[in-house]
């Protein structure tokens, strides 16, 4: 098989292989690999670059490559193979030889992997990781789209926006990892995009999506390839003069206390934590710090925090809609910010349950769970399975017959 011959397909079960077919009268894409933009490493030189077209075709979310087999890509979920031949060990070698720069490729030898990111064209891009596995090379790249979808199109309420255009604060998005937060994120970022002409910053490791400047001008740093890593991005964000940073995960302490002096400068922060509601954010953030500063933190907090968006993909009933996010959204108002500051956090669980709460916005989870049954999106088993106070789920559900 010659160097330019190309997947023929996609095998879907039950379903006859789709053709993936390159048109050779089609002009090259103007990609290339970041930091090296000569076309000396065009991917489509190779069978590489037929993959990734076909990533893009099938709209896939990854391709996975590994010596000796076909090609995989992620559609839904679900892997599924190429319908094109296996990538030997000797051509594995030459995509790598001719992709890499001499540096990424001393970094696969030292290091026995290699990042890179390969911008296909003003749409597409691929964060890219080349490593090897028993000695034999592998590929793992990750499409990034400018496909950014509305709030609407991601069932997200109306009160999205209105977090969305807040003038400065801290406004983050908890969840654990493959809960759609950089999803969400991306729409509210591209939802204040649209609408105001100010300057966006984002810290981002890997880019999940490709924003294009709209009202705002947006610039991506990616960590590895832009950056070296989130403190020296942070340390630079005084000079680069943003009105609107998104921090990608707040991880540590340094990272969180530069989101908060950012916020008490005037910014509008936006950021991701791994927690399992709104209310436990409050103890993972204070879980970063010594003892003798959680105190000053949660001063600042009480003041600077805007809103905690807690989401959760659950599977649906509808055969076009695969997942929704089941919801949790702590908005800070007076009532949330005396608990804040008077250190009862823990009782805001119950007061996200009030209709005060509820009539500027809020919901708690089970309330969230409770509509997506009585809509019909989910199953009540999923519901009973990801709430995280089954009981009082089920006297909800009860009420509703």
């Amino acid at each position: 098989m010659g160097a330019h011959a190309v997947a023929a397909g996609v095998v879907e079960e039950g379903l006859q292989a789709m053709s993936v077919k390159t048109d050779t009268h089609e002009p090259m894409p103007t990609g290339h690999v970041t930091l090296d933009p000569d076309r000396k490493h065009d991917p489509h030189a190779t069978r590489f670059g037929d993959f990734l077209k076909a990533t893009m075709k099938f709209e896939a979310s990854d391709l996975i490559m590994k010596t000796g087999r076909p090609p995989v890509i992620r559609l839904r979920g679900a892997l599924k193979p190429l319908d094109t031949g296996p990538v030997s060990a000797d051509e594995f070698m030459q995509i790598a030889k001719h992709i890499l720069t001499e540096e990424q490729f001393a970094d696969l030898h030292k290091f026995g992997s290699a990042d890179f990111a390969y911008d296909y064209d003003d749409k597409n891009r691929f964060r890219v990781n080349l490593f090897q596995a028993r000695g034999k090379l592998s590929i793992a790249a990750r499409r990034i789209t400018s496909n950014i979808l509305p709030f609407d199109g991601l069932h997200l309420p109306p009160i999205m926006s209105e977090i969305a255009l807040q003038p400065q604060g801290l406004v983050l998005l908890c969840g654990v990892t493959g809960s759609g937060k950089s999803t969400t994120i991306a729409s509210m970022l591209d939802y204040v995009n649209q609408r105001k002409p100010v300057h966006i910053i984002t810290i981002e490791d890997p880019i999940e999506y490709i924003f294009e400047d709209k009202k705002a001008t947006i610039n991506q740093r990616e960590i590895g390839i832009d950056t070296l890593d989130f403190k020296i991005a942070l340390r630079a964000l005084v000079r680069e003069n943003p009105d609107i940073v998104l921090i990608g995960e707040m991880r540590d302490a340094e990272t969180f206390e530069a989101a908060l002096i950012a916020a008490e400068t005037g910014h509008l922060v936006y950021g991701t934590i791994h927690a399992s509601s709104t209310t436990q954010t409050f103890s993972r953030i204070y879980g970063l710090f010594p003892q003798d500063e959680i105190e000053e933190i949660r001063k600042v907090l009480g003041y600077q925090m805007r809103a905690f968006v807690y989401q959760k993909l659950l599977p649906t009933l509808h055969e076009n809609i695969h997942r929704i996010p089941a919801l949790e959204i702590l908005i800070n108002n007076t009532v949330v910010q005396k608990h804040i500051l008077e250190a009862r956090e823990g009782e805001l669980r119950e007061y996200l349950k009030s209709v005060e709460a509820r009539q500027t916005g809020m919901i708690d989870f089970n309330q969230s769970l409770v509509e997506l049954v009585e809509n019909e999106y989910i199953h009540m088993r999923t519901a009973l399975e990801a709430s995280p106070n089954v009981d009082e789920l089920r006297m909800k559900l009860k009420k509703l017959g």
